[in-house]
C-alpha cells in the first residue's frame, strides 16, 4: 500500500514570554497507510495532541510538514475530522441538528432530502434513534461522544482524528463505543489517528502504536506493530498470544520514560561560570592519527575552538582506542574522537568492564573505511568476498587473521557483517585480533595478519607499499555509515553544559570547513604535520582529494563522499544508527541486547545539545531520513530490532536483558 499520510520531519517550537523557546516536538517522521488505525501514546506533555492538531491543520509545524494523499496540509478541511474529548457540541441544537450542522456545510450541493438521509443514517449508525431530538444537556457522556463521532463520520472524511475520545467515559460506555468505532472503521476502510493514555485501548483498536518520548523535544521512541487480525473482538484480542507481550512492552516503555523524567528533574549542581560564560575554557582532547581526525585538528588550527570561548585546547595523539576510552573514563581527557560504537560499549560495560556512561552529541565523520587484504591472498586468486571464502575453505590448516581496531568500532562491525554476508563465520572461520591503526601496516607486512579494516591513511599506505589491495570500501558495504563521534562522560556533560555546547559548535564549524573541497589542500598539509598524522600527502590524498586507488588493477575512482564530515546531515547523532550498532554488538556477543534500549539510546544520544548548537550557528538541526540498507539488501527496521537480530543466520546466541545505568 502507498503512503496516505506523511508526517515529514516536523518540529513544533513555541515562543516563551521571556524571549526563549520551548521545543515541544522534534524531528517527527511518520508514514500512515490508507485504512490504518494508528494510536499516539506517551506521558502528559509529550506533544501527542500537538501532533494530532498539526495533522488536522489546526496548528502548524515550525519545521517540516504534513501531506495527505500528496497534498500539503495547511489548514483544517472536511477531509479531516477531529473528535475531541469534550464533545464540542452546540448546546442549543438537538442530536439531529448537531450532525446536520456538518452535513449542511459540506454537502451544500446535495438536495435537502439527500442531506436528511445522510443525517438519519448516521444517527442509526451510532444507535441514537431514541435520542435524535434531545439536546446535549439531556444526554449522557457516552451519548454525547457518539454524536461527535456521528457528526465526524457523516461527511465521510478521509481521515478521522480522535483526541482521547473515550477518556472521560465510564468503562461500560467506553467499551461499547470502542466496539462501534472498530466496526465503523472496518466497514468504511477509515484511516484513524488517535491520542490515548490507555494501553489496552490502543492495543484493541490499533494497527500500530506510536510511543512518544518525554518533552521537551519529544520524538518517536518506538513503534509497535499490533499483528492481530481484523475484525477484532475484545475477548479474542485479550486472549491473543501476543497481547500481553505487546502490553508489557508498552508499559515498560512508559515506565522507562517516567524514570528518565525523574532522573532529569534531579538536575545538577550550579557551576562557576568563567568570564566568557563557560564553566571550563581549557580542554584536553584525545584523537587517533587518522584522516578523519580532521575536524579536531582544523578546529584547533583554524581557531574555531577559540572563537567559541575555549581559550586553550590541547590535542593528544593517543596510541590506541583503548587509551582513548580509558582517558575519557578516568577524566584524563575532557572529550575525544571515538569510534561510533564506543559510547554504547563503555556505557554497557562491554568486555566485563566497569560501565562508564558516555554521551555523544554529534557524529564527526562518515565513511572513510576500507577492507584491505594482503597481496599474498591476491596472488592466490582472492579478489572478492566469494573468492575469500573459497580460499579459506581450501586452507583449513592455517588460521587466517584480519585486524580490527576496536571491538565496538565500525571497522569491526563492518568486517564481521561483510564476512557473515559471504557465509564466513567471523569467530569460527577466521580470527579478528584488535590492533591499533598505526600498527596495522607492520602486522600485515610481517604476515601476522592477512588483512584489516581501518580508516585512512592505512589502506592507501598498504596499496602504495604494494603489500595489500582494497577488497571493499565502507561505501560499498554501507554508504553513509557513522564512523567517528564526539564522546564525553555523562558526568562531564552535566558538570560543564555550556562548555559542552561550545565544543560542539566549534566542531560543527570545523566539519563544515572540512567538507568544502576548496579547503582540502590546506587540510592535507595540517594533517601531515608531525604532531598529528606525521605522514606524507600521498597517503592522505586518495579518497580525500584525488581518485581512490585500490591496488587491484582497476582504475582509480573519484569517491566524492569517501571522507564525509558535514554534507547530507553528517553530524546529526542518529538514534536509529545507534540502535543498529546495538544489534550488532549483541549479534556477536559483545554486549547483551538491552531490553531498555530506548532508555539507553536516549541517554547516550544528546540530540538536544546538537540541536541547540546547530540552531545557534544557523545550521539545520533535523535528523537523517536515510533508511539503513547494507550491501546484502537487508533493510533494518528500527521498530523490530530483535526480529532483525534473529533474522541473521550467522550470529552468537542472543541475550536480552535490562541494563541498569
Amino acid at each position: 500500500m502507498t503512503t496516505f499520510i506523511e508526517v515529514d520531519h516536523i518540529d513544533r517550537v513555541f515562543n516563551l514570554p521571556n524571549g526563549g523557546q520551548y521545543i515541544a516536538l522534534k524531528n517527527i517522521e511518520l508514514k500512515i497507510k490508507q485504512g490504518e488505525f494508528v494510536s499516539l501514546i506517551g506521558h502528559s506533555g509529550c506533544g501527542k495532541s500537538t501532533l494530532l492538531n498539526i495533522i488536522a491543520g489546526l496548528d502548524k509545524a515550525s519545521i517540516g510538514g504534513v501531506t495527505l494523499e500528496g497534498r500539503e496540509v495547511r489548514e483544517p478541511g472536511p477531509d479531516r475530522m477531529v473528535v475531541f474529548q469534550n464533545y464540542s457540541l452546540l448546546p442549543w441544537l438537538t442530536v439531529r441538528e448537531n450532525i446536520g450542522l456538518a452535513v449542511d456545510e459540506v454537502y451544500k450541493n446535495k438536495s435537502n432530502g439527500e442531506r436528511k438521509g445522510i443525517i438519519e443514517q448516521h444517527i442509526d449508525m451510532v444507535g441514537l434513534r431514541q435520542a435524535a431530538d434531545k439536546r446535549p444537556n439531556q444526554l449522557s457522556g457516552g451519548m454525547k461522544q457518539r454524536v461527535s463521532i456521528a457528526r465526524a463520520l457523516a461527511i465521510r472524511p478521509k481521515l478521522l482524528l480522535l483526541d482521547e475520545p473515550f477518556g472521560a467515559l465510564d468503562a461500560l460506555t467506553r467499551g461499547s463505543l470502542q466496539e462501534q468505532l472498530m466496526k465503523i472503521c472496518n466497514e468504511n476502510n477509515l484511516t484513524c489517528v488517535m491520542v490515548t493514555h490507555d494501553v489496552d485501548e490502543a492495543l484493541l483498536l490499533s494497527d500500530r502504536i506510536v510511543m512518544l518520548t518525554n518533552g521537551p523535544e519529544a520524538h518517536i521512541g518506538q513503534i509497535i506493530d499490533v499483528n492481530i487480525a481484523r475484525p477484532r473482538k475484545r475477548l479474542e484480542v485479550v486472549n491473543h498470544t501476543s497481547y500481553y507481550v505487546l502490553r508489557n512492552e508498552m508499559i515498560y516503555f512508559l515506565n522507562q520514560q517516567k524514570l528518565a523524567k525523574k532522573r532529569k528533574s534531579q538536575g545538577s549542581a550550579p557551576q562557576i561560570i568563567s568570564r566568557n560564560g563557560l564553566e571550563k575554557v581549557n580542554l584536553e582532547l584525545g584523537f587517533m592519527p587518522l584522516t578523519d581526525a580532521a575536524p579536531l585538528i582544523v578546529a584547533k588550527e583554524k581557531g574555531f575552538f577559540a572563537e567559541f570561548g575555549l581559550e586553550e585546547v590541547t590535542l593528544y595523539r593517543e596510541p590506541s582506542w583503548k587509551e582513548i576510552a580509558k582517558g575519557v573514563g578516568t577524566g584524563r581527557l575532557d572529550a575525544a574522537q571515538m569510534v561510533a560504537g564506543m559510547p554504547l560499549a563503555l556505557t554497557l560495560g562491554a568486555g566485563e568492564k566497569t560501565p562508564v556512561t558516555i554521551v555523544s552529541a554529534m557524529t564527526l565523520s562518515r565513511n572513510g573505511n576500507a577492507i584491505t587484504l594482503s597481496k599474498k591472498l591476491q596472488q592466490l586468486g582472492v579478489h572478492t568476498l566469494a573468492d575469500l571464502k573459497v580460499a579459506l575453505q581450501a586452507d583449513t590448516e592455517k588460521t587466517h587473521s584480519l585486524g580490527v581496531v576496536h571491538p565496538a568500532s565500525m571497522q569491526n562491525l563492518l568486517m564481521r557483517y561483510w564476512l557473515a554476508a559471504g557465509g564466513i563465520d567471523p569467530d569460527q572461520d577466521v580470527s579478528l585480533p584488535v590492533i591499533p591503526p598505526p600498527q596495522m601496516m607492520s602486522a600485515l607486512k610481517s604476515g601476522t595478519i592477512d588483512g584489516y579494516c581501518v580508516g585512512g591513511p592505512w589502506n592507501t599506505r598498504a596499496v602504495k607499499d604494494e603489500i595489500g589491495f582494497v577488497a571493499a570500501t565502507g561505501l560499498e558495504i554501507w554508504a553513509g555509515h557513522p564512523e567517528k563521534v564526539l564522546g564525553v562522560s555523562e558526568e562531564w556533560a552535566q558538570k560543564y553544559p555550556k562548555t559542552h555546547l561550545a565544543l560542539v559548535k566549534a566542531l560543527l564549524k570545523a566539519c563544515e570547513y572540512c567538507d568544502d573541497i576548496r579547503n582540502r589542500e590546506e587540510i592535507v598539509e595540517l594533517l601531515c604535520r608531525p604532531q598529528y598524522l606525521d605522514t606524507t600527502p600521498e597517503t592522505i590524498r586518495p579518497g580525500f582529494i584525488d581518485p581512490y586507488e585500490r591496488g587491484d588493477g582497476t582504475e582509480a575512482e573519484f569517491l566524492a563522499t569517501y571522507n564525509q564530515f558535514y554534507v547530507n546531515k553528517t553530524n546529526y547523532p542518529d538514534r536509529t544508527e545507534m540502535l543498529w550498532i546495538l544489534t550488532q554488538l549483541a549479534r556477536w556477543g559483545l554486549t547483551p541486547f538491552p531490553k531498555n534500549w530506548v532508555e539507553i539510546i536516549e541517554r547516550i544520544c544528546r540530540t538536544d545539545v546538537y540541536g541547540a548548537a546547530a540552531r545557534e550557528l544557523g545550521f539545520l538541526d533535523i535528523g537523517r531520513d536515510t533508511p539503513i540498507w547494507l550491501f546484502d539488501g537487508k533493510l533494518f527496521n528500527p521498530s523490530e530490532p530483535i526480529e532483525y537480530l534473529n533474522s541473521f543466520e550467522i550470529k552468537h546466541q542472543i541475550h536480552i536483558q535490562e541494563v541498569i545505568i
